[in-house]
């Protein structure tokens, strides 16, 4: 198998995979928007996503000198390993479903900032813990505070980007009202296609698959409060998969490496997503119409795009974990940065946050600032593993 031999090498597969991570969403939220069911969306996504992690398996997992391969641990007695790797995978589908209906609430680029805190915040914390304190404390810790305080500072852009898409709607009674509708949304008054404009909401809300309006903001804080905690178990399940800390595997049996232990993590996490989202199309949450596995499999709008996302997260994952297991997990938190990308996708491709209010821009500026600061500083905490 392939192994990531220096903290430089660990930096870079970081960096890719915070591009990577950081763009998946963006692909998501814009099929989404454009009407497709989230069931559907995640259908696709999870298959590709395994699709990544066997790819990865049994290349990089079989290539070069270092010994087990992927392949031969199949028969080696490790099932306490390839549980933990299993949880893993089940927790992160919980956290990603979770934000696949949390972006249509409170918008994508708040959603990433909110979970990747949370999960930095507590993952990053117990990873440096399992990972015998291999980062440097006195680096990394300034750097959990950094992603708490863009926790509070992201909750803040939210509350007040939703004023303000309040104050825009607030001359219309609801999204159904047509006459009003119509009068906005007029070619001639050139407000139809204008990003953060009353139409552009309006036009986006009739043409979304989730219907969001008139709903609490509290479900959709919820949602994400709960992806969030659910990302930040994931990794730490990953790291006892790969590292063996609490000496569950018996005398003489070699630990998982990190593509046998990713292959049982994006298994885990397919199956559940399947079981999950077969449920949904059937019985549907927060109002979507009701589909079925016929209905899925002829629905061909956008799916190329949902094939997309999955490979770039599958991929995003594994390079994560290759960095993680060389230069400790807690820095692979580092790739959380992953809001950063997806804000700038948030408002090149959906307009988030265009014809704001100043308060909005200032809080937005200033919890992009902190996160920034945060991965900078967890980068630089970047030890080596014995």
């Amino acid at each position: 198998m392939y192994m990531i031999e220096s903290k430089e090498g660990a930096i870079t597969c970081m960096l890719l995979a915070l591009l990577f991570l950081g763009t998946w969403p963006a692909i998501m939220t814009l099929t989404e928007r454009r009407g497709r069911l989230p069931q559907h969306i995640y259908l696709d996504y999870t298959l590709t996503n395994l699709l990544a992690a066997v790819t990865i398996a049994f290349t990089l997992g079989q290539i070069g000198p270092s010994r087990p391969n992927f392949l031969a641990q199949f028969s080696q007695d490790n099932k306490e390993s390839v549980m933990f790797a299993m949880a893993g995978g089940i927790v992160l589908n919980l956290g990603t479903l979770a934000t696949q209906y949390a972006w249509a609430f409170v918008g994508l680029s708040v959603t990433e900032v909110i979970t990747a805190s949370i999960a930095v915040v507590i993952g990053t914390t117990l990873n440096y813990f399992l990972d015998d304190r291999i980062n440097r404390a006195e680096i990394l810790f300034p750097g959990i505070t950094c992603f708490l305080v863009a926790v509070c500072l992201g909750s803040a852009v939210y509350k007040s980007n939703a004023s303000d898409n309040k104050s825009k709607l607030q001359e219309f009674k609801s999204v159904e009202n047509v006459s009003s509708f119509k009068m906005e949304t007029n070619p001639a008054n050139g407000l139809a296609n204008e990003k953060g404009s009353a139409a552009f909401l309006i036009q986006l809300e009739k043409q979304r698959a989730i219907k969001v309006t008139g709903k609490s903001t509290i479900i959709g804080l919820a949602i994400t409060f709960f992806a969030g905690i659910c990302f930040s178990m994931f990794s730490p399940a990953f790291n006892l998969a790969t590292n063996d800390q609490w000496h569950t595997l018996k005398h003489g049996v070699p630990k998982l490496n990190v593509y046998t232990a990713f292959f049982y993590f994006s298994v885990s996490s397919f199956l559940s997503a399947l079981i999950l989202n077969i449920k949904f199309l059937y019985w549907p949450i927060l109002g979507l119409p009701r589909s079925s596995l016929k209905a899925y499999l002829n629905d061909w709008k956008g799916r190329g795009w949902s094939l997309l996302a999955g490979l770039l997260c599958g991929f995003g994952n594994g390079l994560e974990f290759m960095g993680g297991q060389t230069a400790g997990y807690a820095a692979a938190g580092a790739v959380q940065a992953l809001p950063l990308v997806s804000t700038f996708w948030g408002i090149m491709l959906f307009g988030e946050y265009r014809r704001s209010s100043r308060r909005t821009y200032v809080l937005l500026t200033s919890m992009l600032f902190m996160f920034t600061v945060a991965v900078a500083v967890l980068i630089a905490s970047s030890g080596r593993r014995k």
